[in-house]
């Protein structure tokens, strides 16, 4: 099976040494992900276009594969057949063309390469003037006809170009430069790694890692899916950063209501730090201008403040709904749906322009060195290792809604949401102790009890509660009220 590959139309207004040097990196790109599919995969590129061709058996996944590659426009299928005389080739074109010509304008096109007795032009005459003759409603018309049908003849062989496909469009992966995606498995994040893959830039995964390992399974598998389907054709990396010291230290030192921006700033700190040690010159985020409190212009250049590295935007004007529905398309809305969001359990009455004096006198407080510690210790995967990590079954955690004899219910809300809200159960003891104290101070708890651990919204008590049994625990379950 032939397909003739079309490039995105960008492409073809690029200087001439430029559009051979991304022709070239398409054509490469194209042979790397069908010769995963068929490895006898065969891909060249001419002047205007690319050529592949795969086994019949591999058709319908080449098909899929090839309206996946940036930088592909469009594709047609193309049936080969030998080229016998002018008059078979009538008929098998009458067998697929008949039907769609009727009351229709059309026209012929054949690109004819070998020696031969004839030229382009007489098939092109001869089959046009067959076709007209055959459909009585169908007429030619050489300019803007409504069915253009084109054929090729190569030496012996007929060509005939037939379904045509809708490609990603964009630029070839690695027509750009790298760069690294800060992904967090949501709606945003996924979205701005495929949009910055779509045009051309080899993208990397960087992940800060708020909620344990369940959270980490859940992104992985996130950033596989996009690479698998969208970036497969070049090797990236997925970068681990357990950013829960952090975390604990900003709620131990910074005032409520510069928490979020504060992450955020720690967040870039780091993001810079490992983008200077992999030597790539930018950094994307899923942040869209005014969808959450941090992500005010005042806030976002507060941000940006702490970094020289290129911070990239894809989403900043576009609309949630916007997102969700490319989100759908893309094949991500499914994870980023289960996937919860961690930077809201940060800050309960967050700053829409946070002073820079007071964000600047919060951060005097901070142990920055913890920022170049966690990065140290980040775990960095091929993201081809992820195919099996992703496969990890995350045990469940039991949920309850009443409290028996000999169990204690630990209350794992920020300070603040504890004192908003006191989680208050007669004859029941509840111990307030935060997330980010329950891993080092629940070792020096009675492990003859079992504990039953609450939030609001259940996300960070099962985060916790899956944490705790990883470590070894066995009295650990979640508490969940009517």
């Amino acid at each position: 099976m032939k397909f003739i590959v079309k490039m995105h139309p960008e492409i073809s207004i690029k200087s001439r040494s430029v559009r051979i040097r991304f022709t070239k990196i398409l054509e490469s790109n194209i042979k790397n992900v069908l010769r995963k599919v068929d490895e006898k995969a065969w891909v060249q590129k001419q002047w205007d276009c690319v050529e592949a061709r795969v086994s019949d058996d591999k058709r319908e996944i080449a098909i899929e594969r090839l309206q996946c590659i940036p930088g592909v426009t469009s594709f047609a299928e193309v049936q080969q057949s030998p080229f016998v005389s002018f008059d078979e080739t009538c008929e098998k074109i009458l067998s697929i063309y008949a039907s769609q010509i009727e009351h229709k304008s059309f026209c012929v096109r054949v690109r004819r390469r070998g020696k031969h007795d004839f030229t382009s032009k007489d098939l092109e005459q001869y089959v046009g003037g067959a076709l007209n003759q055959k459909v009585e409603s169908a007429r030619v018309q050489l300019k803007k006809p409504e069915v253009e049908i084109n054929l090729e003849v190569a030496n012996d062989q007929l060509f005939l170009i037939g379904t045509r496909y809708k490609g990603l469009g964009g630029f070839p992966i690695a027509t750009q430069d790298e760069t690294i995606s800060l992904i967090s498995g949501g709606f945003d994040s996924g979205v701005a790694s495929f949009l910055t893959m779509r045009r051309g830039i080899k993208t990397h995964f960087l992940f800060f890692n708020l909620g344990g390992a369940a959270h980490e399974i859940g992104v992985k598998q996130v950033s596989y899916f996009l690479w698998a389907k969208y970036g497969i054709s070049h090797r990236v990396k997925f970068i681990s950063v357990d950013f829960q010291p952090v975390v604990a230290e900003i709620l131990e030192t910074i005032d409520s209501g510069l928490m979020g921006v504060v992450l955020k700033r720690m967040m870039l700190r780091a993001a810079s730090l490992v983008a200077e040690r992999m030597n790539i010159k930018a950094v994307v985020t899923g942040e869209a201008l005014g969808q959450v409190s941090s992500q005010t212009l005042s806030n976002l250049s507060l941000i940006d403040k702490v970094t020289d590295t290129l911070v990239v935007r894809p989403l900043v004007t576009m609309d949630k709904q916007d997102i969700i529905d490319l989100a759908r398309q893309i094949g991500t809305e499914d994870f980023a749906k289960t996937m919860p969001e961690y930077c809201g359990v940060i800050s309960q009455r967050p700053n829409i322009a946070a002073p820079e004096h007071k964000v600047l006198a919060a951060e005097d407080c901070f142990h920055m060195p913890l920022i170049e510690q966690v990065v140290d210790e980040a775990k960095v995967y091929d993201i081809r290792q992820l195919k099996t990590e992703t496969q990890e079954v995350v045990s469940e955690v039991e949920s309850l809604t009443e409290v028996a004899e000999n169990q204690v219910i630990i209350d794992v809300r920020s300070v603040e949401e504890e004192e908003l809200e006191p989680l208050d159960i007669e004859n029941v003891e509840v111990l307030h102790i935060p997330f980010f104290k329950l891993a080092t101070q629940f070792p020096d708890l009675q492990q003859d009890k079992e504990y039953l651990l609450y939030c609001k919204k259940g996300v960070m008590s099962r985060l916790q509660a899956l944490y705790l049994i990883e470590q070894g625990y066995k009295n650990v379950k979640l508490f969940q009220p009517v």
